[in-house]
C-alpha cells in the first residue's frame, strides 16, 4: 500500500534529529555502536536479514542497515546492527530479500506523469481505428465544446498503416466524424507530436495558409490541406488555445489539479521504487507550484528540478529560484533546461544526413545555435546545470560544440556536469567528447527496445550500429551515463529500463546490437549513484553509507545475480524514503529459491 497524501507531511519534520543523526554517522566509521557519550544509539528503523547492494565500493554488501532521524547510521552485519536496536526501533526482517538505494529517475516529467493519468491513455492501441473508438466514447461523457486529450499514440507501433495517410500518419479524417461537437488533441508517445481535429484546428486558425513555424511542421496532403498533424514547434498552434481555456479555470480549480497530479506522479514512484525524480523541464510557474507544494509536504518524492522557460524571463528572474536541498531535501532547482531537436519516432530528431524513410528530410532545429548559447551563458552567470535535449547525431554534435565553447570561454576549476539529454544517435566522432568534456549523457534505456523497431528504418543499418544507444562505448570512452524513463513518454517503471539496459532484448528476443548492453553493476549505478553525481547528489543520496539520506527499495530478486528473463518479473516490496516507510505491498512475494 502507499501512504496517503497527508502522511508524507511528517517526512520532513525532523530536520534538527537528521543533522544530530548525520554527525553520529560520521563518527560511526570509527565508533559504529556508540555515541558521542559512550551510550549505545537507538535507531528508529533497522532492517535486518538482507541481501543489500549498497553501490559502495568499499562495502558492497551487508546484512543489515540502521536508520535514524531520515539518515543511515550504520551499515553492517546482522551482529553489529543488533547494537543500534532498542525497545522503540521498528525492527524489519527482510528475510534474504535484495535492497538497494532507492532508484533516481534521471529524467522524466514529473507533473507530466500525473497529468497522464488523467487524460486517455492510448499506448496500447494497435490500430488508429482503436483511438478513434476511444475518443469517440469519451465524447459521451464529455460536454460539447469541452476538450478531449490524450497521449501516447505511435504510428510506428501500430499493426498497419493507417488509410488515408500522409507518410504513414493518419488524417483527422475519421476523427472529424466521430468528434463533431468536440475539440481533441492527442499527443505522440514521444512528446514531439500532436495530433488534432477539426473543431481543434478551427479553434486556432490553422488552415491551408497557415505557415509553419520556426521548428516545427504541418503536415498537410497534396493539395496543401492540414491533416492534423503537427510537428514539434507547430504543436503550439494548438496547445496554446487548450492552455488559454486552462487559464480561463478558477483558481482554486487549477491548484486542485496541479496538487492531484504530483500526488498521481508521487504514487506512481513510489510504487515502483523510485525515491528521487529528475524533473526534466517545467516553467517558472510550475516551479512555483512544486514549491508550494514543498512547503506543504504535498511532496511524496524528491525533486532535482531543470528549468524550461524563455530566456528573457529567465534573464529577469533566475536568480529567486535556485534552491538546492529546499523543504528538507525535498526539492531542488538548480539546472536549465533546452532542446535543440525534436523525437526520431516523430521524424524530428535532427541528423547529419537525410532519413533512410524519409529522404526529403533531416529533422527539426527546434532552438537556434544563439538561443542555446545564451541559456548556457545564463547558466554560467548564475551557476545552473546546463542540460539540452539533443537526439540526432546532428543536434548532439551541435550541443558539444555550444559546450566546448563555453568551457573554454569561461574557465572553471570545478566539473559543471553540463548534460546532454537522451544523446540517443551519435556520430563515431562525436562519442569520445563527452568524457573528454565532462559531458553527461543522460540516457533512457528503455528508449533503446522501446524505438528499436524503427530505429533501422530512419537511420540505416550502419548508423544505427555505429551511434545509437552506445551506452558501453560512452562509459568506455570515460563518461557518466544515467538512466531513466522519460516518462510520461514511456512508463516511469525503473525495471524495465534496467532490464533493457542489461539485455537490449526485444520482445521476439531479438538483441538490439548487443555489444552495446551494460553489466548489472553499471545500470544499478546509472539509477542510483551516477544520477545522483549528475545532480550535485552523490554525497547525500545514491549509495547505503553513513550519513546519507535512508532512501532504499526491496526487492523481490537480486538484480545482481537473477537470471535476465526474471528480472521482468521483479516487483517492488517496500519504498522507504527519509527512514520511513513510504509505500510496501500487500502481500508479499515469496524470495525466489
Amino acid at each position: 500500500m502507499i501512504l496517503p497524501l497527508q502522511n508524507w507531511s511528517h517526512l520532513r519534520l525532523y530536520s534538527c534529529r537528521k543533522m544530530l543523526a548525520f554527525y553520529f554517522a560520521c563518527f560511526a566509521t570509527a565508533l559504529p555502536s556508540a555515541t558521542l557519550s559512550g551510550q549505545l544509539q537507538t535507531a528508529e528503523l533497522v532492517l535486518v536479514g538482507g541481501n543489500i547492494y549498497t553501490v559502495d565500493a568499499s562495502r558492497p554488501y551487508a546484512e543489515a542497515i540502521a536508520v535514524d532521524a531520515g539518515r543511515i547510521v550504520a551499515v553492517g552485519s546482522d551482529q553489529a546492527i543488533a547494537a543500534y536496536v532498542g525497545s522503540e526501533t521498528q525492527v524489519i526482517d527482510l528475510k534474504g530479500k535484495f535492497a538497494m538505494p532507492g532508484f533516481i529517475e534521471g529524467h522524466a516529467h514529473f507533473m507530466g506523469l500525473g497529468e497522464s493519468k488523467m487524460m486517455l491513455n492510448l499506448h496500447q492501441a494497435k490500430t488508429w481505428n482503436e483511438i478513434v473508438l476511444q475518443v469517440e466514447n469519451a465524447t459521451r461523457t464529455t460536454p460539447p465544446g469541452e476538450w478531449i486529450i490524450g497521449r501516447g499514440w505511435h504510428q510506428s507501433k501500430w499493426d498497419h498503416v493507417p488509410s488515408p495517410n500522409v507518410d504513414g500518419y493518419p488524417t483527422n479524417f475519421e476523427m472529424n466524424l466521430a468528434t463533431p461537437d468536440h475539440p481533441v488533441l492527442l499527443t505522440h508517445a514521444s512528446g514531439h507530436m500532436s495530433f488534432a481535429n477539426e473543431y481543434a484546428m478551427r479553434l486556432a486558425g490553422v488552415d491551408t495558409d497557415t505557415a509553419n513555424p520556426k521548428g516545427g511542421e504541418i503536415v498537410k496532403d497534396e493539395n496543401g490541406k492540414p491533416i492534423g498533424i503537427f510537428r514539434e514547434t507547430a504543436q503550439a498552434l494548438i496547445q496554446k488555445i487548450k492552455t488559454r481555456t486552462d487559464s480561463q479555470r478558477p483558481p482554486a480549480e487549477k491548484q486542485a489539479y496541479s496538487q492531484r497530479a504530483a500526488e498521481l506522479a508521487s504514487v506512481e514512484c513510489l510504487r515502483k521504487g523510485i525515491t528521487s525524480f529528475q524533473d526534466a523541464g517545467s516553467s517558472l510557474a510550475t516551479v512555483r507550484t512544486l514549491r508550494q507544494l514543498a512547503d506543504q509536504g504535498k511532496l511524496g518524492v524528491r525533486l532535482w528540478v531543470m528549468i524550461r522557460d524563455d530566456n528573457e524571463r529567465l534573464r529577469g528572474q533566475l536568480a529567486n529560484f535556485k534552491m538546492i536541498g529546499y523543504a528538507d531535501q525535498f526539492l531542488t532547482c538548480r539546472a536549465l533546461k533546452r532542446s535543440i531537436d525534436g523525437a526520431l519516432g516523430a521524424h524530428g530528431a535532427w541528423l547529419l544526413a537525410p532519413y533512410q524513410d524519409l529522404p526529403t528530410s533531416s529533422g527539426l532545429n527546434t532552438a537556434s545555435i544563439k538561443s542555446v548559447t545564451e541559456t548556457a551563458k545564463l547558466g554560467i552567470k548564475n551557476d545552473f546545470q546546463v542540460c539540452v535535449h539533443a537526439i540526432g547525431d546532428r543536434a548532439n554534435r551541435e550541443v558539444l560544440d555550444i559546450y566546448e565553447k563555453m568551457f573554454r570561454d569561461f574557465p572553471s576549476q570545478f566539473p559543471r556536469r553540463w548534460r546532454i539529454e537522451h544523446a540517443q544517435h551519435l556520430h563515431p566522432d562525436d562519442i569520445p567528447r563527452f568524457g573528454k568534456l565532462g559531458v553527461i549523457a543522460s540516457m533512457q534505456g528503455i528508449h533503446c527496445t522501446s524505438d528499436a523497431i524503427f530505429v533501422p528504418q530512419r537511420l540505416g543499418m550502419r548508423r544505427s550500429e555505429q551511434g545509437a544507444y552506445v551506452w558501453k562505448s560512452l562509459i568506455e570512452s570515460g563518461a557518466i551515463v544515467t538512466n531513466g524513463t522519460d516518462a510520461p513518454v514511456e512508463d516511469v517503471d525503473p525495471i524495465a529500463s534496467f532490464y533493457a539496459s542489461v539485455t537490449r532484448r526485444l520482445t521476439d528476443k531479438v538483441t538490439f546490437f548487443p555489444e552495446q548492453v551494460l553489466t548489472r553493476e553499471q545500470a544499478i549505478r546509472s539509477y542510483t549513484i551516477d544520477n545522483a553525481y549528475a545532480a550535485f547528489e552523490e554525497n547525500i543520496k545514491g549509495s547505503l553509507v553513513p550519513g546519507k539520506l535512508a532512501d532504499i527499495v526491496v526487492l523481490n530478486n537480486d538484480l545482481i545475480q537473477c537470471d535476465a528473463e526474471e528480472i521482468k518479473n521483479t516487483r517492488v516490496e517496500m519504498t522507504i524514503i527519509d527512514g520511513r516507510i513510504a509505500f510496501q505491498a500487500k502481500t508479499p512475494t515469496k524470495n525466489p529459491k
